[in-house]
């Protein structure tokens, strides 16, 4: 039997590297894409240890053109693309939004919000046609709620939730499902990028309480992807033990 694809957006580190070795080990060959292309090579080889064969696409998601080319040059059975997970994303500062900073906001925007709409409609169109396929989008806790500071992230991750939502009813005539996953908090890079590299204000973050794991996101997409057919996991929000939501959190 042929082994299903998975596409993994943003798959060089933290919940995206975490979903692209979840995947290859659970049977699926893998395309990675992201913009590190050292980090991809290392990560290839990885998954191709594990028995996956590998597509390694070095493009940013916010690049239109970049993204419709990855697309239209897989050929053969690469072309038809089981799952894809839309993971690259990113927050910028965490500034009040009378005071954020233009370039920031458009970094966020630009990759969580179109990056996400680039590739849903480079990719969908081709499950739609074969009536078979899963997006899996990854949300997160800060959509559901504004939090202090966070006001333009969680307005993009609000976002994914209405583009996921949107997405679920234009395909619901179709066997293609869709999933929105909202981690909480998540131990990855995700903080050292929010804050500009500064490692001591990234590693805070996390002080007093144990938050989830790459891994932990992993394994919900895979759980997700590996129902019945006839069972769509619309949304999950997953959340460290001591995390109420996005802004309750009881640290020890």
């Amino acid at each position: 039997m042929e082994k299903k694809i998975a596409m993994i957006t943003g798959a060089t580190s933290g919940i995206g590297e975490a979903c692209a070795k979840k995947f290859a080990q659970g049977g699926y060959n893998i395309i990675i894409t992201g913009r590190r292309k050292e980090k991809l090579d290392v990560l290839k080889n990885q998954l191709e240890a594990m028995g996956a064969e590998v597509i390694a696409m070095q493009f940013d998601v916010r690049e239109r053109e970049a993204a419709k080319k990855a697309v239209d040059f897989l050929k053969g059975k690469w072309a038809n693309i089981d799952v894809l997970i839309n993971n690259a994303g990113l927050a910028l500062g965490l500034d009040k939004e009378y005071e954020g900073d233009f370039n920031d906001w458009d970094t966020m925007i630009d990759t969580n919000i179109k990056g996400l709409l680039n590739m849903t409609r480079f990719v969908v169109p081709s499950m739609v046609k074969r009536n078979q396929g899963h997006i899996i989008n990854i949300g997160s806790v800060a959509g559901d709620a504004a939090y202090a500071n966070g006001n333009v992230y969680c307005a993009t991750k609000a976002a994914v939730k209405a583009l996921t939502d949107g997405l679920r009813i234009d395909v619901a005539e179709s066997e293609v499902r869709v999933t929105n996953i909202k981690p909480g908090l998540v131990q990855t890079n995700f903080s050292n990028v929010r804050f500009h590299g500064d490692d001591t204000r990234a590693e805070n973050v996390y002080k007093g309480i144990k938050p989830l794991t790459g891994e932990d996101i992993a394994d919900v997409a895979f759980y997700a992807a590996a129902a019945p057919a006839h069972v769509q996991i619309a949304e999950v929000l997953v959340l460290a033990t001591h995390q109420a939501n996005g802004s309750t959190i009881i640290r020890k």
